[in-house]
């Protein structure tokens, strides 16, 4: 069978994922154990696999699951356990007297607020919170869901600690790093990939300055009352100013400690700068503050069938300083347990390691489970069990948190464990157990991977210009899957193979698989959902979808010029 149809075949289980999740709008628990299933029949009746060997790939890729199950169901119980102390409300209470000016509120509450709690929980939570915070304010519900969807980018490869990258490409093509790695060309599989935490960031960075001020300049022309671009490009310097307040930390971290804790801190501590600043009127444009108008003035599809007032009002349940405590301990324990010079890295890598060799009797099938290493575990759980004696927590309240959590992880369980068994096919799909004497012996030919047939295939046909439409395939990665993480795990050989074809440095693609992946929470059908569900707007996905349509082109623009001038400049040949 030539390349060309073996790509055809491999692109299947992804066509089925997209025609059930995006074409009859199936739930991804639903559709992503088909479209493993399809990938599964691929592999056993084109690619000759053994049925067993399948089925231990499988599991392989389960166990990949269980890591960021825990990740997230850690980052998730934090979420809760503040909704339940009080510490979340307490937060948003201190978010609303800031400034008056709504274009002020939007670069405060959906930019660096949410990029803060994207680098600590991740997985859409940031547009589910900040979009009812702006509601309450006063925003459009229609406004405050294309906000926050387009804001919910640059952070996102950093996102739930870094989990896009550390596990996202750990689950995908760690195996071929690690023979980069014996090749001398990283000092290590964390090495390769804090380079490629660098290396994003020079492709976030141009957007993390553009984007604020595009989008106040877009809602303003769709939603102001003068539909006027140049209203929320007035409020330019104060853009500038949170993207400073947010990059510079963001770079220092992602190139000082890893991709743990960039969007995390760079969050946290632009978010104190900024507010510091808006509080003294540092950069706010001049003129009476900005706002939506009287609501009464809007149009009905912005609200929906039911409109909504702004009339949501938080309470202090105790000191900022406390509510924000947890996420304080966060950072600091992350920071403390990723320094390679302090003991606690080594100790936590080797402390509560749970492996799985040879599975169903396959050596080249293997995962390990470094428990105590997985943010999940510490810092969240740890931190969610501190917030109950410093947020004085009823203790029925905090298994209500904890209890809450595990409900919600059912979704998400099926589909990550589906998903990451669809890619440990996909990995898997190049060496076939049963013609390893053969092929070694020069009598049989192995067909290539699935992922390579493809980057073959598409190299052949786009060429050297792959560098401006690779970050696209990363967000058709989180369109389909709803995930950065995922993307990363779906895409990340394909990528990997297809720069090898090419001759492109991989370094370069795989950092623009990762900013695709982070760009595609814009119009990803998951988060776009989740959003609509929390600002009334059940039913309106479309519409919000040809909106944030036009941001994510522009980013992938972006992407693709810096990666083009990467590569262009000789940056990392590897």
């Amino acid at each position: 069978m030539s390349t060309t149809l073996l790509a055809a075949v491999a692109l299947i289980p992804i066509l089925v994922a997209l025609v059930l999740m995006v074409g009859l709008r199936m739930g991804a628990m639903k559709a992503m154990p088909i479209a493993w299933l399809a990938c599964a029949a691929g592999a056993v009746l084109v690619w000759n696999l053994p049925v067993k060997y399948v089925a231990a790939l499988s599991l392989q890729g389960i166990s990949s699951a269980v890591g960021v199950l825990i990740i997230v169901f850690g980052a998730l119980l934090i979420l809760h356990t503040l909704q339940y102390s009080g510490g979340m409300e307490t937060i948003q209470y201190g978010m609303q007297g800031v400034s008056k000016d709504m274009r002020i509120q939007a670069i405060i509450i959906g930019y660096m607020f949410g990029a803060f709690i994207e680098g600590a929980a991740g997985f859409g939570t940031p547009a589910a919170l900040a979009a009812p915070l702006l509601l309450s304010l006063g925003f459009p519900p229609l406004a405050s869901a294309v906000l926050c969807l387009c804001f919910n980018s640059f952070p996102v490869t950093f996102g739930a600690v870094g989990t896009p990258i550390l596990v996202g490409f750990g689950a995908s093509i760690r195996s071929v790093v690690e023979g980069a790695v014996s090749a001398g060309q990283f000092q290590s599989v964390d090495h390769f990939f804090k380079v490629i935490g660098e290396t994003v960031t020079t492709m976030h960075g141009p957007m993390a300055l553009i984007l604020p001020i595009f989008m106040l300049g877009f809602v303003t022309r769709l939603f102001g009352p003068n539909r006027s671009w140049s209203e929320g490009f007035a409020a330019w310097k104060f853009c500038v100013f949170a993207a400073v307040a947010f990059v510079v930390p963001y770079v220092f971290l992602a190139w000082a400690v890893g991709p743990e804790t960039p969007s995390l801190l760079g969050g946290l501590l632009g978010l104190g700068i900024i507010i510091a600043g808006a509080k003294k009127g540092f950069c706010i444009p001049e003129g009476e503050p900005w706002t939506f108008g009287e609501p009464s003035k809007w149009e009905k599809d912005w609200t929906g069938d039911i409109a909504f007032a702004g009339s949501t009002e938080f309470k202090a349940h105790m000191s900022q300083f406390m509510a924000w405590l947890p996420y304080v301990l966060i950072g600091g324990i992350l920071v403390l347990t990723r320094i390679d010079v302090l003991p606690l890295k080594a100790w936590l890598n080797n402390t509560g390691v749970v492996n799985f060799k040879g599975i169903l009797g396959y050596a080249n099938v293997n995962d390990s489970l470094k428990l105590l290493y997985l943010p999940g575990t510490v810092p969240f759980m740890l931190v969610a069990l501190l917030v109950i004696p410093l947020h004085k927590m009823p203790v029925d309240k905090a298994i209500k948190a904890w209890t809450d959590t595990t409900i919600k992880m059912k979704a998400a369980t099926i589909s990550l464990c589906a998903s990451v068994a669809l890619v440990k096919i996909f990995q898997g799909s190049g060496i076939n157990p049963d013609l390893a004497a053969a092929v070694a012996a020069g009598t049989a030919k192995q067909l290539p991977s699935m992922p390579l047939a493809m980057a073959t295939t598409i190299g052949d046909i786009i060429g050297g210009a792959w560098p401006m439409f690779a970050s696209y395939v990363g967000g058709l990665g989180a369109f389909i899957t709803g995930s950065n993480t995922v993307s990363d795990m779906l895409f990340g050989m394909f990528q990997w193979d297809i720069a090898g074809q090419l001759n492109l440095s991989r370094v370069v693609i795989i950092s623009a698989q990762a900013a695709g992946g982070a760009m595609g929470n814009m119009i990803c059908i998951h988060n776009i959902v989740a959003v609509c569900t929390v600002v009334g707007l059940l039913n309106r996905e479309g519409d919000i979808l040809k909106k944030t349509f036009w941001p994510f082109i522009l980013y992938g623009v972006v992407v693709g010029i810096v990666a083009l001038i990467l590569i262009s400049s000789g940056f990392s040949k590897f």
